[in-house]
């Protein structure tokens, strides 16, 4: 098989010695720049993309994919709702709740908290509470009982544990000669939870269901029924398509506009460490530009020798872009090998790391997400690939461009 001489010739150049050493020398920093960069690239959206799907499975974990409620704020029929709902192939678990704000009093603490109804059955098909349970179970909330279940933080800043009572301030108040007097209700601590979000954890108190509806005397009514689907990421197309199911006028929200703030961030960031480090990628693959340039100089006299063996201005061109093309796409190699390593074994490398130099990167008593997490998507490996082997090309250009245009009388003159 003949190959083109300007591949042969290309090829050559790049791994020659060279007369000046200090050519090389560029060429090879050029080369583990851009391996550098695309490592670090590849690196970086991993661990982005790591906090985005541990930050949708911490929220996801207590909130639900799907959650429809009743126009005036409580649902009558709920049991058909959850049944007309349930009746889409891809739901895969429904549960009823009641949801509103309260006051939680011990000694002179006094906090205010999120309180859910739940029905502890149905409960653990749409949230997964009993992976997150320190102490006691959801099956403890037992009717009649008035049990509580509280957040870490919640439970940490009133100084309560399992088997302390706890008084629940009720927003609605009971009117009596004396006027409106807020209903006040002594419930039991069962169990404590931490799902490793602040909102969750200092915010929200979970208690059975029926206890709800006397509390806030809502009879058979709740505020709503939660939804759990195959796929998450479906949840707005699953919305609409039941929406057009139901038969009571019902609000249907999914996760990813009842948590859109926390995802757009993680997305916003996301993107912006992509840009910041494609300039760094940028950056060392416009160091090609400078190695060319020498190259160019200190090939001038082979140039003109191609030149006057009848080699065309296009060809001299493209033996150029050959050698840069081959620079830039050793160091991409090495960079994608190093990223994907270091992506898939991030568990390992960042703790061995912190013993080695006794800090902690992610501090328990700061973050929730005491470990870097990672998840390596081969879509951003070919995005990373596709755009630094671009800048690489686009960086032979105008060096390629100088040597076409070197004159062979003038490159002869002194030689």
């Amino acid at each position: 098989m003949t190959f083109p001489y300007e591949l042969l010739i290309g090829l050559r150049y790049t791994r020659a010695k060279r007369r000046n050493h200090f050519i090389s020398f560029i060429s090879l920093i050029s080369m583990l720049g851009i391996g550098l960069g695309v490592a670090a690239l590849i690196v970086v959206l991993s661990v982005m993309n790591g906090f985005q799907k541990e930050l949708r499975t911490r929220i996801l974990g207590v909130a639900s994919h799907i959650q429809i409620t009743g126009v005036g704020g409580d649902l009558a029929d709920w049991p058909q709702v959850a049944a007309e709902a349930s009746r889409h192939p891809e739901v895969r678990a429904a549960a009823p709740f009641i949801q509103s704000q309260a006051m939680f009093a011990v000694d002179n603490g006094v906090r205010g908290a999120l309180v859910r109804g739940i029905r502890p059955d149905l409960e653990e098909g749409v949230a997964d509470f009993a992976g997150h349970m320190q102490s006691g179970k959801l099956e403890d909330l037992k009717p009649g009982e008035f049990g509580v279940i509280l957040g870490a933080e919640l439970a940490r800043a009133l100084r309560v544990l399992v088997g302390d009572k706890v008084t629940l301030i009720a927003p609605q108040g009971t009117v009596t000669p004396a006027g409106l007097v807020p209903r006040l209700k002594s419930f039991k601590v069962v169990g404590i939870f931490e799902v490793g979000m602040f909102e969750y954890d200092n915010g929200l108190a979970l208690i059975n269901l029926e206890d709800a509806q006397k509390l806030y005397r809502m009879d058979d009514r709740v505020s709503g029924v939660r939804l759990k689907l195959d796929d998450l990421f479906q949840a707005p197309r699953v919305a609409r398509e039941i929406a057009r199911m139901l038969t009571a006028d019902t609000y249907i929200y999914d996760w990813t506009k009842s948590h859109a703030n926390f995802f757009r961030a993680v997305q916003i960031e996301k993107n912006m460490m992509f840009i910041i480090l494609s300039l760094i990628v940028a950056v060392a693959a416009f160091n090609l530009v400078s190695t060319l340039v020498m190259a160019v100089t200190d090939k001038q006299a082979d140039i003109a020798i191609l030149r006057t063996l009848g080699a065309r201005p296009r060809s001299i061109m493209a033996v150029f872009v050959i050698q840069g093309a081959v620079v830039g796409f050793i160091g991409l190699g090495l960079g994608i090998i190093g990223g994907v390593a270091l992506a898939l074994n991030i568990d390992v490398v960042v703790p061995a790391i912190e013993r080695l130099f006794g800090i902690h990167f992610l501090s328990r008593e700061v973050y929730y997400i005491s470990e870097l997490p990672s998840e390596l998507q081969w879509s951003d490996v070919w995005g990373v690939t596709a755009i630094s082997f671009v800048l690489a090309l686009l960086a032979t250009l105008y060096p390629s461009w100088r040597a076409a245009r070197v004159n062979p009388a003038e490159a002869l003159r002194y030689e």
